[in-house]
């Protein structure tokens, strides 16, 4: 079985993206495997084990009684640093929930949630940018790495519980990945409720979300090298 690393695990692996594991039989559950992970990668194991890595099922972060299967997709997480007409459900969360690699401009998505409801009478942004200086290390570019198809599962529901949770009216999340230079734009939220304390406040959760649980990871360049960065202030 193929297991898919990522972030500063692909440095303990050598470098490499991925790792083979060879189970003992074709189901176990999430604690047999991490005990025959442990002994075939040490220190993938260790970390597991101290619970500085997650391990994704399928896209679903696994508890220890999950089950594993021969089929199945299998990875291991570090700490999250990430027209015209009507659109059906599925283009409208492509459109408003998007991880991709060129910028993006700001006055057109926050039109773009203006634009879903003449209700919509406060609209807060989020707008993350890559600065010059972070953790007392000066920085040259940021690289930033994510899951494919978990990420952009997770920033839908990400938005689905905002849209519960709180009084708004849309919500929009767009990350970007690949390298990006100091001074460009990497993440952007936007909300739009009836009113502004509404909006404020989901925006607020949104992006506090997207740091906890989003699996996008980011890499710093730095004069001393490159460095992986485990948490997002």
């Amino acid at each position: 079985m193929t297991i898919k690393l990522f972030g500063i695990l692909k440095d303990l692996a050598g470098g490499r993206d991925e790792v083979v594991w060879h189970p003992s039989q074709n189901s176990h559950l999430v604690k047999d495997f991490v005990c025959e992970l442990t002994g075939q990668f040490p220190q993938l194991g260790e970390l597991i084990q101290e619970n500085k890595v997650m391990i994704s099922v399928n896209h679903e972060i696994a508890t220890d009684e999950m089950s594993i299967h021969a089929d199945d997709e299998v990875a291991l997480l570090p700490p999250f640093a990430g027209g015209a007409g009507t659109l059906s459900v599925a283009e409208e969360e492509s459109v408003l929930v998007r991880v991709q690699r060129e910028t993006f401009s700001v006055d057109q998505e926050i039109d773009r949630v203006r634009n879903s409801s003449k209700m919509i009478g406060g609209i807060n942004v989020f707008l993350g940018t890559a600065r010059e200086r972070s953790q007392g290390r000066d920085v040259s570019r940021m690289t930033f790495e994510y899951y494919e198809g978990m990420a952009q599962k997770t920033m839908r529901e990400i938005r689905e519980r905002a849209l519960k949770q709180f009084d708004i009216r849309e919500v929009l999340l767009i990350h970007r990945y690949g390298e990006i230079d100091i001074g460009e734009n990497i993440v952007l939220i936007v909300v739009g409720a009836e009113h502004r304390a509404d909006a404020f406040k989901a925006c607020q959760w949104c992006i506090d979300e997207l740091k906890q649980i989003t699996p996008i990871w980011k890499l710093e360049t730095t004069p001393s090298g490159k460095v992986w960065v485990e948490q997002h202030p």
